[in-house]
């Protein structure tokens, strides 16, 4: 008969446990908040940047592009009516919110209001002029996006403490690795959703019971590409890994915490996203929506707080209990 007899092994870090351990940790740090409250000041009260006017001038190209495809004149007419009551609510500055790392904004996601003006004062409009002038913007916006995410990770992520110390990255470094982890990430999310999405729609086109099926499916399978993609971001953070190094380590942890992990990541994604709701009761026209951009900034930036100490910790829990099983191995009684 074989047992195993080694001491007893603690229990994995407790999700609850490390979101209020966030949550502490930036309210002893308010000051941490102010990155994503500057961001969503600019982007609710400051100018927008429209791309109206450079619409209007491809209009007859465009039409004519609907034309030859065969869409009728009427819809042609219906299409062009909805994209210019649209382009009036579209801001190109809410690309400065960029994902995987970027900095947390309530005005620039689906639920604050989309109704011009939108805020309680007069707001000028920048213009985007041409395709040449376009792709200034995307450039500009995207690095800045890029290189704002990256302080604001670093931000929260010192006041993280790891083995006694704070982590310490150069600036030229954590911008680096974070713009590889974002292009990476986008050609990941590419690569995977457009042969996902096509599937989907066939799939729709031939059952919407089979749809449906497939849709919870992908559900239950994309814990296993969420919660490393999730965690991409924390080995640079907090381990100063590389890009590459940081995904094996985010992949080595869902592969042996894949529960626990999961559970974190769809806990704190409820939290934020539930929230965000009350965050945007206050119309968009009164100062009253400030008050609702101050929790949300408090809360992702908790959020984020807790998925650092939740990544240190389930780090170090593996570790151990890595190790234990490798000095204490089964003993034949």
């Amino acid at each position: 008969m074989e047992s195993l007899k080694t001491e007893s092994i603690p229990p994995p870090p407790a999700v609850i446990g490390s979101i209020k351990a966030g949550f502490d940790t930036i309210a002893a740090h308010i000051t941490a908040i102010l990155m994503p409250l500057l961001l969503d000041l600019f982007l609710w009260l400051g100018p927008r940047l429209s791309l109206e006017k450079w619409y209007l001038n491809l209009v007859p190209q465009v039409a004519e592009s609907w034309r030859i495809l065969g869409i009728s004149a009427d819809q042609i007419q219906k299409m062009n009516q909805q994209n210019l009551e649209l382009l009036p609510q579209f801001n190109l500055f809410w690309l400065l919110r960029t994902f995987p790392i970027g900095i947390s904004s309530l005005v620039s996601g689906p639920f604050f209001s989309r109704e011009a003006p939108g805020t309680p004062l007069h707001l000028s409009v920048v213009q985007v002029t041409s395709g040449w002038d376009l792709l200034r913007w995307l450039v500009l916006l995207f690095l800045i996006g890029w290189i704002g995410g990256a302080f604001y990770f670093q931000l929260v992520a010192r006041l993280i403490p790891r083995d006694g110390r704070l982590p310490s990255l150069s600036p030229t470094r954590i911008i680096g690795q974070s713009m590889l982890i974002s292009v990476f990430w986008s050609m990941i999310v590419f690569m995977l959703g457009m042969p996902i999405f096509l599937f989907m729609a066939i799939l729709f086109g031939v059952s919407p019971i089979l749809g449906q099926v497939a849709i919870f499916a992908f559900s239950l399978l994309s814990m296993w590409l969420i919660v490393p993609l999730f965690f991409w971001p924390h080995g640079v953070f907090l381990r100063n890994e590389n890009a590459l190094k940081a995904i094996w380590s985010s992949w080595k942890l869902a592969r042996f915490a894949l529960p626990a992990s999961s559970m974190f990541v769809l806990t704190t994604f409820l939290l934020g996203v539930g929230l965000n709701y009350l965050w945007a009761i206050p119309p968009s026209r009164s100062w009253m929506a400030l008050v609702g951009l101050i929790g949300h900034a408090f809360v992702t930036t908790a959020l984020l707080a807790a998925s650092f100490i939740y990544y240190r910790d389930m780090n170090a829990w593996l570790t151990m209990v890595i190790e234990r099983m490798r000095t204490r191995p089964l003993m034949r009684t």
